[in-house]
Protein backbone atom coordinates (compact mmCIF):
# COMPACT_ATOMS: atom_id res chain seq x y z
CA UNK A 1 0.00 0.00 0.00
CA UNK A 2 1.32 3.43 -0.92
CA UNK A 3 2.13 5.91 1.83
CA UNK A 4 -0.80 8.17 0.89
CA UNK A 5 -3.24 5.26 0.79
CA UNK A 6 -1.98 4.00 4.14
CA UNK A 7 -2.32 7.50 5.59
CA UNK A 8 -5.90 7.72 4.30
CA UNK A 9 -6.74 4.28 5.68
CA UNK A 10 -5.26 5.20 9.05
CA UNK A 11 -7.35 8.38 9.13
CA UNK A 12 -10.51 6.37 8.45
CA UNK A 13 -9.62 3.97 11.27
CA UNK A 14 -9.01 6.88 13.64
CA UNK A 15 -12.28 8.56 12.71
CA UNK A 16 -14.20 5.33 13.16
CA UNK A 17 -13.27 5.00 16.86
CA UNK A 18 -14.44 8.49 17.82
CA UNK A 19 -17.94 9.36 19.07
CA UNK A 20 -17.95 13.18 18.83
CA UNK A 21 -20.62 15.67 19.75
CA UNK A 22 -21.45 18.83 17.85
CA UNK A 23 -23.39 22.04 18.32
CA UNK A 24 -26.76 22.73 16.72
CA UNK A 25 -30.10 21.14 15.93
CA UNK A 26 -28.99 20.41 12.37
CA UNK A 27 -25.87 18.54 11.33
CA UNK A 28 -22.92 20.87 10.65
CA UNK A 29 -21.08 20.39 7.37
CA UNK A 30 -17.92 19.16 9.07
CA UNK A 31 -19.75 16.28 10.75
CA UNK A 32 -21.29 15.21 7.44
CA UNK A 33 -17.86 15.36 5.76
CA UNK A 34 -16.28 13.31 8.53
CA UNK A 35 -19.05 10.70 8.29
CA UNK A 36 -18.27 10.43 4.61
CA UNK A 37 -14.59 9.98 5.51
CA UNK A 38 -15.21 7.17 8.00
CA UNK A 39 -16.67 8.63 11.19
CA UNK A 40 -18.90 5.81 12.47
CA UNK A 41 -20.62 7.43 15.47
CA UNK A 42 -21.89 10.70 16.90
CA UNK A 43 -23.31 11.59 20.31
CA UNK A 44 -26.23 13.92 20.98
CA UNK A 45 -26.62 16.28 23.92
CA UNK A 46 -29.41 18.61 25.00
CA UNK A 47 -28.03 21.39 22.77
CA UNK A 48 -28.99 19.22 19.77
CA UNK A 49 -32.55 18.57 20.90
CA UNK A 50 -35.81 20.47 20.55
CA UNK A 51 -38.26 17.59 20.16
CA UNK A 52 -38.36 13.91 19.26
CA UNK A 53 -39.51 14.81 15.76
CA UNK A 54 -36.68 17.30 15.25
CA UNK A 55 -34.12 14.73 16.45
CA UNK A 56 -35.58 12.21 14.02
CA UNK A 57 -34.97 14.70 11.18
CA UNK A 58 -31.45 15.30 12.45
CA UNK A 59 -30.59 11.61 12.70
CA UNK A 60 -32.09 11.08 9.24
CA UNK A 61 -29.80 13.81 7.91
CA UNK A 62 -26.81 12.14 9.55
CA UNK A 63 -27.69 8.65 8.35
CA UNK A 64 -28.07 9.85 4.78
CA UNK A 65 -24.25 9.79 4.83
CA UNK A 66 -24.06 6.34 6.48
CA UNK A 67 -27.18 4.23 7.15
CA UNK A 68 -25.34 2.28 9.87
CA UNK A 69 -24.15 5.37 11.74
CA UNK A 70 -24.22 4.90 15.52
CA UNK A 71 -26.17 7.74 17.13
CA UNK A 72 -25.55 7.81 20.88
CA UNK A 73 -27.17 9.87 23.63
CA UNK A 74 -26.51 10.32 27.35
CA UNK A 75 -30.08 9.72 28.51
CA UNK A 76 -30.52 8.14 31.92
CA UNK A 77 -34.04 9.48 32.61
CA UNK A 78 -34.53 10.98 36.04
CA UNK A 79 -32.12 13.79 36.89
CA UNK A 80 -29.88 13.20 33.86
CA UNK A 81 -32.01 13.71 30.75
CA UNK A 82 -31.17 15.01 27.29
CA UNK A 83 -34.23 14.05 25.26
CA UNK A 84 -36.44 15.93 27.78
CA UNK A 85 -33.91 18.47 29.03
CA UNK A 86 -36.24 21.40 28.37
CA UNK A 87 -39.12 19.99 30.42
CA UNK A 88 -37.53 17.54 32.85
CA UNK A 89 -37.85 13.80 32.50
CA UNK A 90 -41.31 12.28 32.41
CA UNK A 91 -39.75 9.17 33.94
CA UNK A 92 -38.13 8.75 37.35
CA UNK A 93 -34.46 7.91 37.62
CA UNK A 94 -32.64 4.87 38.89
CA UNK A 95 -32.82 5.56 42.61
CA UNK A 96 -36.60 5.90 42.50
CA UNK A 97 -36.86 2.63 40.56
CA UNK A 98 -34.54 0.88 42.99
CA UNK A 99 -36.64 2.16 45.88
CA UNK A 100 -39.79 0.62 44.40
CA UNK A 101 -37.73 -2.52 43.68
CA UNK A 102 -40.08 -3.95 41.06
CA UNK A 103 -37.91 -5.26 38.22
CA UNK A 104 -40.89 -5.51 35.86
CA UNK A 105 -41.63 -1.83 36.44
CA UNK A 106 -38.00 -0.89 35.76
CA UNK A 107 -38.05 -2.92 32.55
CA UNK A 108 -41.28 -1.22 31.45
CA UNK A 109 -39.91 2.28 32.14
CA UNK A 110 -36.74 1.52 30.17
CA UNK A 111 -38.75 0.06 27.29
CA UNK A 112 -40.89 3.20 27.22
CA UNK A 113 -37.76 5.35 27.03
CA UNK A 114 -36.32 3.06 24.36
CA UNK A 115 -39.36 3.52 22.13
CA UNK A 116 -38.96 7.30 22.33
CA UNK A 117 -35.24 7.14 21.60
CA UNK A 118 -35.70 4.72 18.71
CA UNK A 119 -38.36 6.95 17.18
CA UNK A 120 -35.83 9.78 17.36
CA UNK A 121 -33.24 7.67 15.54
CA UNK A 122 -30.99 7.00 18.52
CA UNK A 123 -29.22 3.64 18.49
CA UNK A 124 -27.04 3.71 21.64
CA UNK A 125 -27.94 5.07 25.07
CA UNK A 126 -25.16 5.71 27.60
CA UNK A 127 -27.26 4.13 30.34
CA UNK A 128 -27.91 2.61 32.78
CA UNK A 129 -25.60 3.65 35.57
CA UNK A 130 -24.62 0.32 37.12
CA UNK A 131 -22.74 2.04 39.93
CA UNK A 132 -23.49 1.00 43.51
CA UNK A 133 -23.80 4.24 45.49
CA UNK A 134 -22.01 2.93 48.54
CA UNK A 135 -20.63 6.36 49.49
CA UNK A 136 -23.57 8.64 50.40
CA UNK A 137 -21.32 11.70 49.96
CA UNK A 138 -20.54 10.76 46.35
CA UNK A 139 -20.73 14.01 44.36
CA UNK A 140 -21.25 12.44 40.95
CA UNK A 141 -23.57 9.39 41.27
CA UNK A 142 -26.19 9.74 44.04
CA UNK A 143 -29.71 9.25 42.70
CA UNK A 144 -28.27 8.15 39.35
CA UNK A 145 -27.66 4.78 41.04
CA UNK A 146 -30.34 2.18 41.73
CA UNK A 147 -29.13 2.16 45.32
CA UNK A 148 -26.45 1.10 47.79
CA UNK A 149 -27.18 -2.64 47.74
CA UNK A 150 -25.29 -4.58 45.03
CA UNK A 151 -28.14 -7.08 44.69
CA UNK A 152 -30.73 -4.35 44.10
CA UNK A 153 -28.47 -2.55 41.63
CA UNK A 154 -27.74 -5.80 39.79
CA UNK A 155 -31.41 -6.73 39.54
CA UNK A 156 -32.44 -3.36 38.13
CA UNK A 157 -29.42 -2.97 35.89
CA UNK A 158 -30.44 -6.22 34.18
CA UNK A 159 -34.09 -5.16 33.94
CA UNK A 160 -33.21 -1.74 32.52
CA UNK A 161 -30.98 -3.29 29.86
CA UNK A 162 -33.64 -5.81 28.86
CA UNK A 163 -36.28 -3.11 28.60
CA UNK A 164 -34.23 -0.64 26.59
CA UNK A 165 -32.82 -3.22 24.18
CA UNK A 166 -36.27 -4.76 23.64
CA UNK A 167 -37.23 -1.43 22.06
CA UNK A 168 -34.37 -1.44 19.57
CA UNK A 169 -31.84 0.76 21.39
CA UNK A 170 -28.55 -0.57 22.75
CA UNK A 171 -27.82 -0.07 26.44
CA UNK A 172 -24.43 0.88 27.89
CA UNK A 173 -23.62 -0.10 31.47
CA UNK A 174 -21.47 2.52 33.20
CA UNK A 175 -19.06 3.52 34.80
CA UNK A 176 -16.85 0.40 34.88
CA UNK A 177 -15.57 -0.92 37.26
CA UNK A 178 -17.90 1.16 39.50
CA UNK A 179 -18.03 4.85 40.35
CA UNK A 180 -20.19 4.58 43.45
CA UNK A 181 -17.61 4.70 46.25
CA UNK A 182 -15.70 7.88 45.43
CA UNK A 183 -15.64 11.37 46.91
CA UNK A 184 -14.32 13.37 43.91
CA UNK A 185 -16.21 14.46 40.79
CA UNK A 186 -14.32 13.02 37.81
CA UNK A 187 -15.42 15.93 35.64
CA UNK A 188 -12.81 17.95 37.51
CA UNK A 189 -10.17 15.60 38.92
CA UNK A 190 -9.25 11.96 39.34
CA UNK A 191 -11.19 10.06 42.02
CA UNK A 192 -9.75 6.98 43.67
CA UNK A 193 -11.52 3.79 44.72
CA UNK A 194 -9.07 2.34 47.28
CA UNK A 195 -10.88 -0.90 48.11
CA UNK A 196 -9.21 -4.30 47.84
CA UNK A 197 -10.10 -6.80 45.15
CA UNK A 198 -12.40 -8.86 47.39
CA UNK A 199 -14.42 -5.80 48.36
CA UNK A 200 -14.60 -4.63 44.74
CA UNK A 201 -15.77 -8.09 43.66
CA UNK A 202 -18.50 -8.07 46.31
CA UNK A 203 -19.57 -4.44 46.09
CA UNK A 204 -18.89 -2.87 42.68
CA UNK A 205 -18.66 -5.68 40.13
CA UNK A 206 -21.95 -7.62 40.59
CA UNK A 207 -24.05 -5.15 38.53
CA UNK A 208 -21.56 -5.33 35.67
CA UNK A 209 -21.58 -9.12 35.79
CA UNK A 210 -25.38 -8.89 35.69
CA UNK A 211 -25.18 -6.49 32.74
CA UNK A 212 -22.99 -8.92 30.79
CA UNK A 213 -25.37 -11.76 31.59
CA UNK A 214 -28.30 -9.61 30.42
CA UNK A 215 -26.65 -9.16 27.02
CA UNK A 216 -25.54 -5.55 27.29
CA UNK A 217 -23.78 -4.53 24.08
CA UNK A 218 -21.74 -1.60 25.41
CA UNK A 219 -19.87 -0.84 28.62
CA UNK A 220 -18.55 2.61 29.50
CA UNK A 221 -15.30 2.94 31.39
CA UNK A 222 -15.02 5.20 34.41
CA UNK A 223 -12.36 7.83 34.95
CA UNK A 224 -11.28 6.60 38.37
CA UNK A 225 -8.14 5.12 39.85
CA UNK A 226 -8.55 1.58 41.19
CA UNK A 227 -5.20 0.82 42.82
CA UNK A 228 -6.12 -2.81 43.54
CA UNK A 229 -5.93 -3.38 39.78
CA UNK A 230 -3.77 -0.52 38.53
CA UNK A 231 -2.04 1.94 40.89
CA UNK A 232 -0.92 4.22 38.07
CA UNK A 233 -3.65 4.63 35.45
CA UNK A 234 -7.41 5.32 35.71
CA UNK A 235 -9.72 2.61 34.44
CA UNK A 236 -10.28 4.30 31.07
CA UNK A 237 -6.54 4.19 30.39
CA UNK A 238 -5.78 0.86 32.04
CA UNK A 239 -5.31 -2.33 30.04
CA UNK A 240 -5.27 -4.28 33.31
CA UNK A 241 -8.83 -3.13 34.00
CA UNK A 242 -10.35 -2.99 30.50
CA UNK A 243 -8.73 -6.14 29.17
CA UNK A 244 -7.70 -8.14 32.22
CA UNK A 245 -10.77 -7.49 34.37
CA UNK A 246 -13.57 -6.65 31.93
CA UNK A 247 -12.73 -8.86 28.97
CA UNK A 248 -10.91 -11.80 30.57
CA UNK A 249 -12.40 -12.06 34.07
CA UNK A 250 -15.97 -10.90 33.34
CA UNK A 251 -16.01 -12.43 29.85
CA UNK A 252 -17.34 -9.33 28.14
CA UNK A 253 -16.96 -9.23 24.36
CA UNK A 254 -18.94 -6.15 23.32
CA UNK A 255 -18.13 -2.50 22.68
CA UNK A 256 -16.10 -0.57 25.24
CA UNK A 257 -16.87 3.16 25.25
CA UNK A 258 -14.93 5.75 27.21
CA UNK A 259 -16.55 8.27 29.48
CA UNK A 260 -16.18 11.78 28.02
CA UNK A 261 -12.49 11.97 27.25
CA UNK A 262 -12.29 15.73 27.88
CA UNK A 263 -13.07 15.28 31.59
CA UNK A 264 -10.49 16.60 34.02
CA UNK A 265 -9.85 13.19 35.58
CA UNK A 266 -7.84 12.16 32.51
CA UNK A 267 -6.99 15.40 30.68
CA UNK A 268 -5.30 17.13 33.62
CA UNK A 269 -2.52 14.56 33.49
CA UNK A 270 -2.50 13.42 29.87
CA UNK A 271 -4.21 16.08 27.75
CA UNK A 272 -7.23 15.25 25.63
CA UNK A 273 -5.04 13.87 22.83
CA UNK A 274 -2.80 11.83 25.12
CA UNK A 275 -5.79 10.45 27.01
CA UNK A 276 -7.42 9.38 23.73
CA UNK A 277 -4.36 7.48 22.57
CA UNK A 278 -3.86 5.80 25.94
CA UNK A 279 -7.56 4.88 26.12
CA UNK A 280 -7.56 3.11 22.76
CA UNK A 281 -4.26 1.40 23.56
CA UNK A 282 -5.77 0.16 26.84
CA UNK A 283 -8.82 -1.37 25.17
CA UNK A 284 -11.38 1.39 24.57
CA UNK A 285 -13.10 0.86 21.21
CA UNK A 286 -15.06 4.11 20.97
CA UNK A 287 -13.93 7.41 22.46
CA UNK A 288 -16.76 9.67 23.59
CA UNK A 289 -15.85 13.34 23.16
CA UNK A 290 -17.71 16.59 22.72
CA UNK A 291 -19.81 17.21 25.77
CA UNK A 292 -17.60 20.22 26.36
CA UNK A 293 -15.24 20.07 23.35
CA UNK A 294 -17.62 19.92 20.40
CA UNK A 295 -15.57 21.60 17.69
CA UNK A 296 -14.28 20.27 14.39
CA UNK A 297 -10.77 21.11 15.60
CA UNK A 298 -11.09 18.66 18.51
CA UNK A 299 -11.90 15.77 16.17
CA UNK A 300 -9.01 16.77 13.92
CA UNK A 301 -6.68 16.89 16.93
CA UNK A 302 -7.71 13.42 18.09
CA UNK A 303 -7.46 11.91 14.61
CA UNK A 304 -3.95 13.32 14.30
CA UNK A 305 -3.02 12.05 17.76
CA UNK A 306 -4.19 8.51 16.93
CA UNK A 307 -2.54 8.33 13.52
CA UNK A 308 0.71 9.81 14.83
CA UNK A 309 0.67 7.32 17.71
CA UNK A 310 0.37 4.46 15.21
CA UNK A 311 3.16 5.67 12.93
CA UNK A 312 5.33 6.43 15.97
CA UNK A 313 4.85 3.00 17.50
CA UNK A 314 2.98 4.17 20.60
CA UNK A 315 -0.31 2.60 19.49
CA UNK A 316 -0.25 -0.73 17.64
CA UNK A 317 -2.15 -0.47 14.37
CA UNK A 318 -3.69 -3.87 15.15
CA UNK A 319 -5.30 -2.42 18.32
CA UNK A 320 -6.73 0.53 16.39
CA UNK A 321 -8.03 -1.83 13.68
CA UNK A 322 -9.53 -4.13 16.33
CA UNK A 323 -11.33 -1.16 17.92
CA UNK A 324 -12.64 -0.09 14.51
CA UNK A 325 -13.84 -3.65 13.82
CA UNK A 326 -15.74 -3.70 17.11
CA UNK A 327 -17.39 -0.39 16.26
CA UNK A 328 -18.40 -1.69 12.81
CA UNK A 329 -19.72 -4.92 14.31
CA UNK A 330 -21.72 -2.93 16.86
CA UNK A 331 -23.06 -0.62 14.12
CA UNK A 332 -24.26 -3.58 12.04
CA UNK A 333 -25.90 -5.22 15.06
CA UNK A 334 -27.45 -1.93 16.12
CA UNK A 335 -28.89 -1.28 12.67
CA UNK A 336 -30.44 -4.74 12.73
CA UNK A 337 -31.83 -4.14 16.21
CA UNK A 338 -33.50 -0.92 15.10
CA UNK A 339 -34.97 -2.62 12.05
CA UNK A 340 -36.29 -5.54 14.10
CA UNK A 341 -37.89 -3.35 16.79
CA UNK A 342 -41.50 -2.29 16.80
CA UNK A 343 -42.80 0.50 14.57
CA UNK A 344 -40.53 3.53 14.44
CA UNK A 345 -43.08 5.84 15.99
CA UNK A 346 -43.77 7.12 19.45
CA UNK A 347 -46.84 4.89 19.76
CA UNK A 348 -47.13 3.74 23.34
CA UNK A 349 -44.59 6.28 24.58
CA UNK A 350 -45.67 8.30 27.57
CA UNK A 351 -48.58 5.98 28.33
CA UNK A 352 -48.28 6.84 32.00
CA UNK A 353 -45.68 4.29 33.09
CA UNK A 354 -43.26 7.06 34.12
CA UNK A 355 -45.89 8.72 36.27
CA UNK A 356 -46.91 5.42 37.82
CA UNK A 357 -43.30 4.62 38.68
CA UNK A 358 -42.63 8.08 40.14
CA UNK A 359 -45.76 7.89 42.29
CA UNK A 360 -44.84 4.43 43.57
CA UNK A 361 -41.39 5.71 44.61
CA UNK A 362 -42.69 8.43 46.94
CA UNK A 363 -42.45 7.75 50.68
CA UNK A 364 -44.08 9.78 53.49
CA UNK A 365 -43.48 10.04 57.21
CA UNK A 366 -46.53 9.68 59.41
CA UNK A 367 -46.45 13.35 60.32
CA UNK A 368 -46.54 14.32 56.65
CA UNK A 369 -49.47 12.03 55.97
CA UNK A 370 -51.38 13.51 58.90
CA UNK A 371 -50.76 17.05 57.64
CA UNK A 372 -52.14 16.39 54.17
CA UNK A 373 -53.84 17.26 51.94
CA UNK A 374 -52.98 20.92 51.60
CA UNK A 375 -56.20 22.88 51.22
CA UNK A 376 -54.72 26.38 50.90
CA UNK A 377 -52.17 27.61 48.38
CA UNK A 378 -48.74 27.22 50.01
CA UNK A 379 -45.50 29.14 49.77
CA UNK A 380 -42.79 26.87 48.38
CA UNK A 381 -39.11 27.37 49.18
CA UNK A 382 -36.83 25.39 46.89
CA UNK A 383 -33.24 25.02 48.14
CA UNK A 384 -31.09 24.61 45.04
CA UNK A 385 -27.62 23.05 45.23
CA UNK A 386 -24.93 23.31 42.59
CA UNK A 387 -25.36 20.08 40.63
CA UNK A 388 -22.62 18.08 38.92
CA UNK A 389 -22.04 18.52 35.19
CA UNK A 390 -23.99 15.38 34.27
CA UNK A 391 -27.18 17.17 35.32
CA UNK A 392 -28.16 19.80 32.76
CA UNK A 393 -28.42 23.30 34.24
CA UNK A 394 -31.33 23.97 31.90
CA UNK A 395 -33.38 21.03 33.17
CA UNK A 396 -36.26 22.20 35.39
CA UNK A 397 -36.96 20.51 38.71
CA UNK A 398 -38.95 21.09 41.84
CA UNK A 399 -42.48 20.99 43.18
CA UNK A 400 -43.64 24.61 42.91
CA UNK A 401 -44.70 24.40 39.26
CA UNK A 402 -46.93 21.33 39.51
CA UNK A 403 -48.29 22.56 42.86
CA UNK A 404 -49.29 25.88 41.28
CA UNK A 405 -51.30 23.99 38.68
CA UNK A 406 -53.22 22.20 41.41
CA UNK A 407 -53.46 25.06 43.92
CA UNK A 408 -53.65 28.40 42.09
CA UNK A 409 -52.11 31.12 44.21
CA UNK A 410 -49.12 28.99 45.16
CA UNK A 411 -46.04 31.19 45.44
CA UNK A 412 -42.42 30.12 45.39
CA UNK A 413 -38.82 31.18 45.75
CA UNK A 414 -35.63 29.34 44.79
CA UNK A 415 -32.69 29.91 47.11
CA UNK A 416 -29.03 28.98 46.53
CA UNK A 417 -26.38 28.46 49.14
CA UNK A 418 -24.20 31.24 47.79
CA UNK A 419 -27.05 33.71 48.19
CA UNK A 420 -27.48 32.77 51.85
CA UNK A 421 -23.74 32.95 52.49
CA UNK A 422 -23.43 36.35 50.81
CA UNK A 423 -26.50 37.65 52.60
CA UNK A 424 -28.22 38.62 49.34
CA UNK A 425 -31.19 36.45 50.33
CA UNK A 426 -32.59 36.14 53.86
CA UNK A 427 -34.86 33.23 54.68
CA UNK A 428 -36.98 35.44 56.93
CA UNK A 429 -37.90 37.67 54.00
CA UNK A 430 -37.89 35.09 51.21
CA UNK A 431 -39.46 32.17 53.03
CA UNK A 432 -41.08 32.88 56.37
CA UNK A 433 -42.63 36.25 55.54
CA UNK A 434 -44.51 35.14 52.41
CA UNK A 435 -45.60 31.94 54.21
CA UNK A 436 -47.24 33.74 57.11
CA UNK A 437 -50.73 32.35 57.61
CA UNK A 438 -50.22 29.80 54.83
CA UNK A 439 -48.74 26.32 54.47
CA UNK A 440 -44.96 26.21 54.00
CA UNK A 441 -43.42 23.58 51.74
CA UNK A 442 -39.63 23.25 51.75
CA UNK A 443 -38.08 21.43 48.78
CA UNK A 444 -34.53 20.16 49.19
CA UNK A 445 -32.13 18.17 47.05
CA UNK A 446 -29.55 16.08 48.92
CA UNK A 447 -29.88 18.02 52.15
CA UNK A 448 -27.51 15.64 53.95
CA UNK A 449 -24.71 16.50 51.52
CA UNK A 450 -24.93 20.29 51.89
CA UNK A 451 -24.30 21.98 55.25
CA UNK A 452 -25.94 25.24 54.15
CA UNK A 453 -29.08 23.37 53.11
CA UNK A 454 -29.22 21.47 56.37
CA UNK A 455 -28.94 24.73 58.31
CA UNK A 456 -31.69 26.29 56.19
CA UNK A 457 -34.06 23.36 56.70
CA UNK A 458 -33.33 23.27 60.43
CA UNK A 459 -33.95 27.02 60.78
CA UNK A 460 -37.12 27.00 58.70
CA UNK A 461 -38.67 24.02 60.46
CA UNK A 462 -37.77 25.47 63.86
CA UNK A 463 -39.66 28.63 62.95
CA UNK A 464 -42.47 26.67 61.25
CA UNK A 465 -42.85 23.23 62.87
CA UNK A 466 -45.84 22.65 60.60
CA UNK A 467 -43.69 22.94 57.45
CA UNK A 468 -43.55 19.97 55.09
CA UNK A 469 -40.14 19.03 53.71
CA UNK A 470 -39.93 17.39 50.28
CA UNK A 471 -36.52 15.74 49.77
CA UNK A 472 -35.82 15.14 46.06
CA UNK A 473 -32.35 13.66 46.49
CA UNK A 474 -30.90 10.98 48.72
CA UNK A 475 -32.76 10.68 52.03
CA UNK A 476 -30.53 11.61 54.94
CA UNK A 477 -30.66 12.39 58.62
CA UNK A 478 -29.75 16.08 58.37
CA UNK A 479 -33.30 17.36 58.73
CA UNK A 480 -35.16 17.26 62.04
CA UNK A 481 -38.52 18.00 60.43
CA UNK A 482 -41.08 15.36 61.29
CA UNK A 483 -43.23 15.97 58.21
CA UNK A 484 -41.19 14.67 55.29
CA UNK A 485 -41.86 13.40 51.77
CA UNK A 486 -39.15 11.56 49.83
CA UNK A 487 -39.32 11.36 46.01
CA UNK A 488 -35.91 9.68 45.52
CA UNK A 489 -35.11 11.88 42.53
CA UNK A 490 -35.75 15.30 41.04
CA UNK A 491 -37.25 14.39 37.67
CA UNK A 492 -40.32 16.24 36.43
CA UNK A 493 -42.27 13.02 37.00
CA UNK A 494 -41.15 12.98 40.63
CA UNK A 495 -42.15 16.64 41.09
CA UNK A 496 -45.61 15.93 39.75
CA UNK A 497 -45.94 12.87 41.98
CA UNK A 498 -45.01 14.94 45.05
CA UNK A 499 -47.49 17.67 44.12
CA UNK A 500 -50.26 15.13 43.71
CA UNK A 501 -49.54 13.61 47.08
CA UNK A 502 -49.39 17.04 48.72
CA UNK A 503 -52.84 17.88 47.39
CA UNK A 504 -54.64 14.53 47.61
CA UNK A 505 -53.16 12.43 50.41
CA UNK A 506 -54.93 12.26 53.75
CA UNK A 507 -54.59 10.14 56.85
CA UNK A 508 -57.06 7.51 55.66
Amino acid sequence: MSSSKHSSALRRLALSVLQPGFVGTEAPDWILRDIGDGLASVVLFSRNIVSTEQVARLTGQLRAENPDLVVAIDEEAGDVTRIESATGSSRPGNFALGTVDDAELTEAVAADLGRQLRAAGVSLDYAPSADVNSNPDNPIIGVRSFGSDPDVVSRHTSAWIRGLQSSGVAACAKHFPGHGDVAVDSHHDLPSYPAGREEIAAQALPPFRAAVAAGVRAVMSGHLLVPAYDPDLPATLSRRILHGLLREELGYDGLVVSDAIEMGAVTRRHGIDGATVKAVAAGVDAVCVGGESAEEATVALLVKALTTAVTGGELPEERLADAADRVREFARWSAGLRAAGDAGTTAGVGDGIGHIAARRAVRLTGAARAALPLTAAPHVVELAPVTNMAVGKETPWGVAGPLRERLPGTTSVRVRGQELEEGTVALERAALGPAAGRPLVIVARDVARHAWMSRAVTGLTAARPDAIVVEMGLPGTATTAAAQIFTHGASAASGVAAAEILTTTSAD
